[in-house]
């Protein structure tokens, strides 16, 4: 099971210590893999402190180097005018904690997955946060895939990339003993590598942005806080989509599509309904989806989880990935 690194208020105290001097220190929930927590200085600042394990035994190849992504990621974000948090200080060093430390600003704003939104308030959301996943993929790199260099999943074309991703999901399987229909995921990559070489651009996918990595503004109900970058990626815009709603396997929210246009952008998929739009961006949002399918059963048995929603969170991942690859094969 994976295990947070437990991190003191002394460690915390040196590795502000750049900053300034501690005078509060407030664990946060919610991270599977870091230990968290809201730090106040003593000159009024507040800032968050996220550490990750040395230990990455349990990780999946795609998860390797999370911090270095989150912080690269960050800064670009930040500079680009994105509602992300602002890197201050990266220490990397271990030699106040066994791992690795981001301290960041903190970010006001309601956790969208916190809040009993009504219909209306959670189409408004969902129209804002289409506006900030076009402005994500405005920014632009060099090469597809994640970049920390720890996963060695980059390459210079997206077909490159993507294939390594499926192939590095089906060895995480391999090594822990999770079944997986590994031949028909292969070849559904391959028969596709034509649509999918028509991605040419490597575009920052953040790659999590569901309610829980998403912070709003309670009266405007706007998209405020972007959290989370750790997973982010360069590849195709559409990636996004799987990203937001993992188990989604049919439409996509029009309004959030809407709200994606109204800010510039454009992803191909109509109003959302399938079939609207370009047939192919529907074929290379179904890999997508088979893929992010296959993280998710994979996933249950490193992180150890355990509850009765285990087992029916892991047959709706494996009946969206036998959709998705009978679509994909038809």
């Amino acid at each position: 099971m994976l295990t947070k690194t437990a991190v003191s208020a002394d460690q915390v105290a040196a590795l502000v210590a750049p900053l300034g001097v501690v005078a509060r220190v407030e664990p946060l929930t919610g991270g599977l893999f870091a230990s968290v927590q809201r730090v106040d200085l003593a000159d009024g600042r507040r800032v968050v402190v996220k550490v990750t394990g040395a230990d990455t035994s349990r990780l999946l190849r795609y998860e390797r180097g999370l911090l270095g992504t989150e912080a690269s990621v960050d800064r670009l974000a930040h500079d680009a005018g994105i509602p992300v948090p602002r890197v201050l200080h990266v220490d990397a060093t271990r030699a106040h904690v066994d791992g690795d430390a981001l301290v960041t600003t903190f970010l006001d704003g309601a956790l969208w997955s916190t809040l009993d939104l009504d219909e209306h308030a959670t189409a408004r959301a969902r129209r804002s946060l289409g506006g900030v996943m076009a402005s994500l993929h405005r920014i632009t790199g060099d090469r597809f895939g994640y970049p920390a260099p720890e996963a060695r999943l980059g390459a210079a074309t997206w077909p490159e990339a993507f294939a390594a991703m499926a192939h590095a999901v089906l060895d995480d399987a391999g090594r822990w003993g999770v079944p997986l229909p590994a031949d028909r995921l292969r070849a559904a990559v391959e028969r596709h590598r034509g649509l999918l070489a028509r991605v040419t651009t490597p575009r920052l996918v953040h790659a999590d942005l569901w309610p829980g990595n998403l912070l709003l503004d309670p009266r405007a109900g706007t998209v405020v806080g972007v959290l989370d970058a750790e997973r982010a990626l360069w590849g195709d815009p559409l990636f996004e989509l799987v990203g937001c709603d993992q188990l989604g396997v049919g439409a996509v929210d029009a309004g959030l599509l809407a709200g994606y246009r109204s800010a510039g952008g454009h992803l191909g998929l109509g109003d959302g309904t399938p079939g609207a739009g370009d047939p192919d961006a529907w074929t290379r949002l179904r890999l997508y989806r088979a893929y992010f399918a296959c993280l998710l059963v994979v996933e249950v048995v490193p992180r150890g989880y355990t509850g009765p929603w285990v087992a029916e969170h892991e047959a709706a991942a494996r009946a969206n990935l036998e959709r998705m690859l009978t679509e994909l094969g038809a």
